[in-house]
C-alpha cells in the first residue's frame, strides 16, 4: 500500500472506484476518517461524486483503456455499479490490478440467469425459473408455475426497471417483442421484502448486518427498518447465513446485499448487488461501522467492522424529487423540528420521483421513529406533512 510521500501524493492507500454516484459520494466521507484517498471514474464533472472528490478524471467505464489509466496508481479497485463489462474487469485482474470484488464473483450480480444457475446449484433458496425466447415458452413455464410470470431482464434491470409481472400470454408477448434477453420466474406471493448486507474481506472474514425490512413503492425503496420488526431470531439467523454463503461460494470481496422474500414458509432470494446498497444507508448513522466504511475495509483487505446497531431502532426514508426543486428551502424546518433526524444529500438535480437523498432517524419505539423519518422525508420533497 501508498506509504507517506511528498505533498500532492497519497500518504495512504488508495481506492479506486469505477464510477461517480451517490454510493461514491457516501463512500468519500468514510475514506476521508479512515485517511483513505478515494478516486472515482466519472463519466461527466456534475456527477454526484464528482462534486466532492478530488481525484475525478473523467472516462468511460465501457472503455477498457480507459479502465487501465484510471487503475495506475490505485492500490485496490472497486464499483459504484454493476455495469463494468465482465470482460474488462478480467484484463485489469490479469494485469495484476486488485479488482473487488473480482469478474467472477461479480458476474452474479450482472446476469441473473447466472445468478439464478449458481445459486441453484449450491443450494440457495430461488423460485423456480427458466430462460426464456419465445411466448409459447412463457406459456409453458406458466402451465407448470402458474400466472403471474415474472418476466425479467437477464441484464442491466434495478430500481424496478426491466421486470414485468405478466397475467397472460398477451401481456408476455409485449415483452418478448421488446428483444431483450428475458427470464422467467414463478411469482412469489411473499409477505414482505427483507434485506442483509454482509461483507466478506479477501482473506475469507465475514460480518452480517442485521436484517432490515425495505419498503416498495412502484418498485423504488421508500424506506427501511432496522431491524426487520418482528422477524423471528431464527428466521433472522437463516437469512444471515444465507447471505454469507453466497458471498463464500461467490467468492465475493466487499459488500453483498441480498434481498430476499419473506414467504409463510421461509425466504427466497430475489435479487443480490455487490457494492453499497440502499437497503445499508441506515448504517451511516444507526450501526457502529457504516456500509461505505465497511467496503473499503474489506476491499483493502483490513480487519472488517463492527456491524451493530447504534440504537434498538433506526429508520431510513429514501428522500425523492417533488415539485418544488427548493429543498434546502426546508432545510431548517426539519431542523428545528427533529434535532435527532439525520439528513443525507447526493448533490443531484431535482426531478420529480428522483433519489435525490435520505433522512435517518434513531430511537427506541418503531411507530414514533418511523413517523419521524417520514415527516422529514416528505417536508423535504414537498413541503407537506404526512
Amino acid at each position: 500500500m501508498s506509504s507517506t510521500s511528498p505533498a500532492g501524493r497519497a500518504i495512504g492507500p488508495v481506492v479506486g472506484m469505477i464510477g461517480a454516484g451517490q454510493l461514491a459520494r457516501m463512500t468519500q466521507q468514510a475514506a476521508i476518517a479512515l485517511g483513505v484517498e478515494l478516486r472515482v471514474l466519472a463519466e461527466s464533472a456534475g456527477d454526484s461524486a464528482a462534486r466532492v472528490v478530488a481525484d475525478a478524471p473523467l472516462g468511460d467505464y465501457r472503455d477498457l483503456a480507459d479502465l487501465r489509466e484510471f487503475a495506475k496508481g490505485c492500490d485496490a479497485l472497486t464499483f459504484d455499479h454493476e455495469h463494468v463489462p465482465t470482460e474488462h474487469i478480467a484484463a485489469l485482474t490479469a494485469e495484476g490490478h486488485a479488482v473487488r470484488p473480482g469478474a467472477e464473483a461479480l458476474v452474479h450480480a450482472q446476469d441473473k440467469a447466472v445468478m439464478r444457475e449458481r445459486l441453484t446449484a449450491i443450494g440457495a433458496p430461488c423460485p423456480a425459473w427458466r430462460r426464456i425466447t419465445a411466448a409459447a415458452e412463457v406459456e409453458g413455464f406458466a402451465a407448470e408455475h402458474g400466472w403471474p410470470v415474472v418476466l425479467k431482464a437477464v441484464r442491466g434491470g434495478y430500481d424496478g426497471r426491466g421486470v414485468w409481472v405478466c397475467r397472460s400470454a398477451e401481456e408476455a408477448a409485449e415483452v418478448l417483442a421488446s428483444g431483450v434477453p428475458l427470464m422467467a420466474e414463478a411469482f412469489v406471493p411473499f409477505e414482505r421484502e427483507l434485506a442483509v448486507l454482509v461483507a466478506r474481506s479477501p482473506h475469507g472474514q465475514g460480518v452480517s448486518y442485521p436484517v432490515v425490512e425495505t419498503v416498495q413503492k412502484d418498485g423504488i425503496c421508500v424506506e427501511v427498518l432496522a431491524p426487520a420488526p418482528g422477524l423471528d431470531p431464527e428466521r433472522a439467523a437463516v437469512a444471515q447465513g444465507i447471505a454469507l454463503k453466497i458471498a463464500t461460494e461467490l467468492g465475493v470481496t466487499g459488500l453483498l446485499a441480498v434481498e430476499m422474500f419473506e414467504t409463510s414458509t421461509g425466504l427466497v432470494v430475489n435479487e443480490l448487488a455487490m457494492r453499497p446498497h440502499n437497503s445499508g444507508h441506515w448504517t451511516i448513522d444507526g450501526a457502529r461501522t457504516s456500509q461505505f466504511e465497511q467496503h473499503l475495509r474489506a476491499v483493502l483487505d483490513l480487519p472488517l467492522g463492527s456491524p451493530s446497531l447504534a440504537a434498538p431502532v433506526v429508520v431510513m426514508a429514501n428522500l425523492l424529487g417533488g415539485d418544488d426543486p427548493d429543498v434546502f428551502s426546508r432545510y431548517e424546518h426539519v431542523m428545528a423540528h427533529d434535532p435527532g433526524i439525520k439528513i443525507h444529500f447526493y448533490g443531484k438535480d431535482v426531478r420529480p420521483g428522483r433519489k435525490i437523498g435520505h433522512v435517518t432517524a434513531l430511537g427506541t419505539d418503531l411507530d414514533e421513529v418511523r413517523v419521524r423519518a417520514r415527516h422529514a422525508a416528505a417536508y423535504l420533497a414537498d413541503g407537506v406533512y404526512v
